[in-house]
């Protein structure tokens, strides 16, 4: 599958997690349907695994690898987003979120010595610049208290966390380690890690048998997290961190394109030009890839 349509399909369907997240806030602890989440995923992708005969053993360095992928990108990344949707909207958070681009270019640059191009930088400038006039009015309407101040915290602590997690599935790739194998351990250790965070937090393995909440729960694991992560990380590996984290700003393009279609989003001045600026940083990013 070729850059670009990997590159596709992470925003495409990253771009409508952010609404189908809002499905799972209610009655069921977010650390808890995250569990349910990446123990649907893994699942699948073991028996996919052993269905087509794929390595599963691996040493002990390889083991921690996958915990900390689960750890920083399956485990925490998650726990903060969903507790930050709680107290903060869906566009403050995909603003704060947005930050993780210049997390990656600065990591890259700290871990793995990759310098960023000036198309790299000048691209992630417009990106983030499209973000802000984007939901720049729905932002300005916020009173700026300690709910709000905690979300942007919650936020910025996944996009860290995700940005780790970033550095970490690209020393695995660069060590050889297949993608697939990779999130199937990550995935279960992210489970498995998210559920002792749950049970500390005395948080209850409640269920929600509402149709929405299930729906929305398989959406997240099958697409959100088994095909949207291959996709991504397979093109982590391929074009680098420091290019793939562009991702995290332009699904929130695609979250705006839903909520015109499903939600009545007025169609103004902010949304054009916000959205050009998002797509003209895109081309400045995936130039030569």
């Amino acid at each position: 599958m070729s850059n670009r349509l990997l590159y596709l399909v992470s925003i495409l369907i990253w771009g409508s997690t952010w609404f189908a997240i809002e499905f799972q806030l209610g009655s069921v602890a977010p650390e808890v349907s995250i569990v349910y989440r990446y123990v649907i995923a893994a699942t699948l992708l073991f028996a996919w695994c052993l269905a087509r005969g794929l390595k599963l053993r691996y040493g002990w360095p390889d083991h921690l690898r996958f915990a900390a992928m689960g750890l920083l990108m399956f485990g925490l990344n998650y726990v903060f987003a969903y507790r930050a949707q709680v107290h903060i909207t869906s566009a403050l958070s995909a603003i704060t979120f947005s930050t993780m681009l210049w997390m990656n270019i600065i990591n890259t640059r700290i871990f793995f010595g990759t310098r960023a191009g000036w198309r790299v930088l000048l691209g992630a400038a417009l990106g983030v610049a499209g973000i802000v006039v984007l939901f720049g009015p729905q932002v300005g309407e916020l009173a700026l208290d300690d709910k709000i101040l905690l979300g942007c915290l919650l936020a910025a602590g996944g996009a860290l966390s995700a940005s780790f997690g970033n550095m970490v599935s690209q020393s695995a790739q660069h060590r050889g380690l297949p993608v697939v194998q990779s999130n199937a351990w990550g995935m279960l250790y992210g489970a498995v890690l998210t559920g002792g965070f749950a049970y500390a937090g005395g948080h209850p393995l409640a269920f929600d048998w509402s149709p929405s909440y299930i729906i929305s729960l398989l959406y997240l694991a099958v697409f959100g997290s088994v095909v949207a992560f291959w996709a991504y990380l397979t093109l982590l590996g391929r074009i680098g961190a420091h290019k793939a984290g562009y991702v995290t700003v332009m699904f929130p393009v695609v979250a705006l394109v839903l909520s015109a279609l499903f939600e009545g989003l007025v169609i103004d001045a902010s949304v054009v030009i916000g959205a050009t600026l998002v797509i003209a940083g895109n081309l400045f990013v995936l130039a030569k890839t």
